[in-house]
């Protein structure tokens, strides 16, 4: 037989043969969902996952490129070497903290959906409730602003691959291939900081240029920093989402405890008028 969802008292729904009942229980758990929340999850995930696996394999290829080409020398790029490992692991971390923080945003917002629209009878907000929301506002505020820089950070590397990449599309023109100014076209990857200037060779020129253009390692450390920088930039989105949602149901949470003292006080005023009218009533009876 069909088995199906159904209403039971304080909206509460379990398995049973199918009934009447059923359709509007859906709609309820349906209602219940933060689909905002639910998005801004989704797109955090994404950003993140795109920032963190692409920019670790880019990494890498960055100091292949370096140790082929432009440092032979294995201590003249020690520290950038180094540098790059610690990111990495840095990767690592930030994956792992997001995916966390992500569920934690998720289930904040099933919370406060299930508080603003009362699916669970007599759910109340409390004063911990509206702290923790208000935390999460000021974490999330935090995390955006560092996400920021992270997201200019990461256009750098794009930055400096997109020169070495119009300055070999230069090379390969018709008006300079095959002519004497090939080989006056240089790169110095020095002048960008990542390895000192006495590493060698440093700088490469003409057709050696055009041939570390056309290796793998080039074309797909590229391409991958510029996936990595929309990640970074999803990812801002994202938090810039949740702060959206966070600081709206921080209002809604704020406003419900205002309306469920004020209905606190009613019941309570409600209920001293019916005990003087029930105290006068058999105070009447007496006397009769």
């Amino acid at each position: 037989s069909c088995w199906s969802l159904r209403h039971l008292a304080r909206n509460r729904c379990v398995f049973s043969p199918l009934g009447p009942g059923c359709f509007e229980c859906c709609i309820k758990c349906l209602g219940g969902v933060p689909y905002a929340s639910l998005v801004a999850t989704i797109l955090c995930f994404s950003g993140v996952a795109l920032f963190c696996g692409c920019g670790h394999v880019a990494l890498a290829g960055t100091v292949a490129i370096l140790e082929q080409h432009f440092s032979t020398n294995t201590s003249d790029h020690a520290l950038l070497s180094e540098v790059i490992q610690l990111m990495q692991y840095v990767i690592y971390g930030i994956a792992s903290f997001f995916f966390l923080y992500g569920i934690i945003l998720l289930a904040e917002g099933f919370y406060t959906t299930s508080a603003v629209k009362e699916l669970h009878g007599e759910f109340k907000t409390t004063a911990c409730g509206r702290c923790i929301s208000g935390m999460f506002v000021f974490l999330t505020y935090v995390l955006g602003v560092a996400w920021l820089g992270v997201f200019g950070f990461s256009a750098v590397p794009v930055f400096m691959f997109y020169n070495i990449w119009s300055t070999c599309e230069v090379i390969k023109s018709p008006q300079t291939n095959g002519t004497a100014a090939v080989e006056q076209i240089c790169v110095d990857i020095r002048q960008y900081g990542i390895i000192p200037w006495n590493a060698f060779p440093g700088k490469i020129c003409g057709s050696a240029l055009e041939n570390i253009c056309n290796t793998n390692e080039f074309y797909m450390s590229y391409h991958l920093f510029i996936v990595a920088c929309a990640g970074a930039g999803a990812t801002v989105i994202a938090l810039i989402h949740f702060l959206m949602i966070l600081s709206s149901n921080w209002a809604y949470l704020k406003d419900a405890s205002k309306m469920q003292a004020y209905q606190d006080i009613k019941a309570k005023e409600e209920q001293e008028l019916q005990d003087i009218q029930s105290r006068s009533k058999e105070q009447l009876n007496s006397y009769t």
